[in-house]
């Protein structure tokens, strides 16, 4: 059995342990340099790196058995090239949902960075970014010195954050996860007064960001996530385990 796993999260990696462990041929692409770097520890595992388009994805899918998308909640496009490619090549596609979080009293949900970032224009103080650097041009209409963007420890993180134009004093280069307490230290040490967040869940620190928002007094500007149909880790874990036992 050959599975194809298009990762990019926690879930993914745990998932291809697994599939791995079971005797499956386990065929993991990232996106990333940095995600290659994780993934390699998964023992048992082959690692494909770098963005693709469908095309692209369609030929790595060639022979498979089965195609799980457990790319991150917020990665529409990649979402939809990975299912047209599973719908080309005639592979089974499965979507592996993270479970979403409740959001909690008093933080500002919306709908887009670009929205958050609207929000933001009409406040004061210190705003950390934990959105990534996808949506750091969004943020440029914000005074720079008011952005302390949260970033990977890559070199394309770094680029990103200087074409914004990002102070490099106010860059915060770490891997998470992130406990509540040293969420809280940075809020203190940068004077933070709004924290913009995705709704990551428990596996993204989305749990801990808010406990440290709630007892520093911090706001919390949500982006909501996108509407999509999928299974749980365990329910395509389960698949897996029959397809192998059907072998």
């Amino acid at each position: 059995m050959r599975v194809v796993i298009f990762s990019g999260t926690t879930e993914g990696r745990m998932l291809s342990a697994e599939t791995a462990a079971m005797g499956a041929e386990t065929v993991v692409c990232v996106a990333t340099e940095y995600g290659k770097i994780l993934q390699e520890h998964v023992p048992g595992t082959k690692t494909h790196t770098g963005r693709m388009e469908a095309q692209e994805m369609a030929g790595v899918l060639q022979g498979a058995d089965l195609c799980i998308d457990a790319t991150h909640p917020y990665a529409k496009e990649a979402s939809r090239n990975i299912c047209a490619a599973a719908e080309a090549t005639g592979v089974p596609y499965r979507r592996l949902l993270r479970r979403e979080s409740p959001l909690p009293a008093g933080c500002i949900p919306v709908d887009s960075a670009e929205e958050a970032a609207h929000f933001l224009q009409a406040t004061q103080g210190n705003i950390l970014l934990t959105t990534g650097t996808k949506e750091l041009p969004v943020f440029s209409s914000l005074e720079r010195q008011r952005l302390f963007p949260r970033v990977l420890p890559a070199q394309e993180s770094l680029f990103a954050c200087e074409k914004t134009e990002i102070p490099r004093g106010n860059i915060i280069a770490m891997q998470g996860p992130f406990s509540c307490e040293l969420n809280i230290a940075m809020i203190h040490q940068f004077s933070i007064r709004w924290l913009v967040t995705k709704d990551g869940g428990a596996a993204g620190g989305f749990d801990d960001k808010v406990r440290a928002a709630q007892q520093t007094g911090v706001r919390l500007v949500v982006i909501r996530r996108p509407k999509e149909s999928g299974q749980s880790y365990e329910t395509i874990l389960e698949q897996c385990k029959e397809m192998m036992a059907c072998r």
